[in-house]
């Protein structure tokens, strides 16, 4: 089947092709046949394939790389899609949770609480400090149980982002699903989690501690994303920000 319609398609092609150069050959006879001046006639065919060059550059360069660009923005536009529904279903909440037992965090909560008013340019500068940011969570003071509840609800949520082939094109994101995965699992096989030993807690912090630092840098840039092309999206987006104690989805 696939072959004989692979052949249908080349013999359209072959036809559309066979068509156009015989519909020039007639142009160029009529041509001809009125003007009697073969020289001429030869001169304009020589000068009409000299400019197929500049076309073929045209079509083949110029205007394939702007199709590209397009769909390269089409295809981040549906990657953006699925990070927003990452943080409506696991990334917010689960931000919100690590963040409370981060013992630094009163250092840069500040610097968080987006508003309206933040240009690309604030947006960097506040970027470029998180990259410095000693990130922590202790897991000690975590309730385990209730945050491998949360995971394993939604383990197949996740598998379901992981298999979608456009997250290839963003790998801070990939990264990110990726750390969350790896907490749920290692929380799935811990069947009671209340009474661990200290270096099994110490192996969770480092995992929580993972997640919470990818989290914190995708949620940022998720948020200027929402700024610059959604302002509504943008608005619930800063009514919920997790670091924001005074934040609510009501409008007062």
């Amino acid at each position: 089947m696939g072959i004989r319609t692979a052949v249908k398609r080349v013999s359209w092609q072959v036809y559309l092709g066979v068509g156009l150069v015989s519909l020039s050959a007639t142009v160029y006879a009529v041509q001809y046949l009125i003007f009697r001046d073969a020289r001429s006639e030869i001169y304009y065919i020589f000068q009409d394939l000299a400019f197929v060059f500049v076309e073929v550059l045209l079509v083949t360069v110029i205007i394939h790389a702007l199709l590209g660009e397009r769909e390269k923005r089409q295809r981040l536009e549906k990657l953006n899609m699925v990070i927003g529904v990452f943080f409506s279903e696991v990334g917010t909440g689960l931000l919100t949770y690590l963040s409370d037992f981060d013992p630094n965090l009163s250092t840069i909560k500040g610097e968080l609480v987006v508003s309206g008013s933040w240009s690309e340019k604030e947006f960097s500068r506040v970027a470029g400090r998180l990259k410095g940011y000693d990130y922590a969570v202790d897991a000690s003071r975590v309730d385990l149980g209730r945050l491998r509840g949360f995971l394993l609800g939604k383990r197949e949520f996740l598998l379901r982002l992981m298999e979608n082939p456009n997250l290839l094109e963003h790998e801070s994101f990939t990264e990110l699903l990726r750390a969350v995965f790896h907490l749920t699992e290692e929380l799935a096989q811990r069947q009671d989690v209340s009474c661990l030993p200290e270096a099994d807690c110490r192996h969770l912090d480092g995992d929580a501690k993972r997640v919470y630092t990818h989290l914190v840098l995708q949620w940022l840039d998720y948020m200027k994303y929402l700024k610059a092309n959604y302002p509504y999206l943008f608005s619930l987006a800063i009514r919920t920000n997790p670091f924001d104690q005074t934040a609510s989805a009501i409008i007062g």
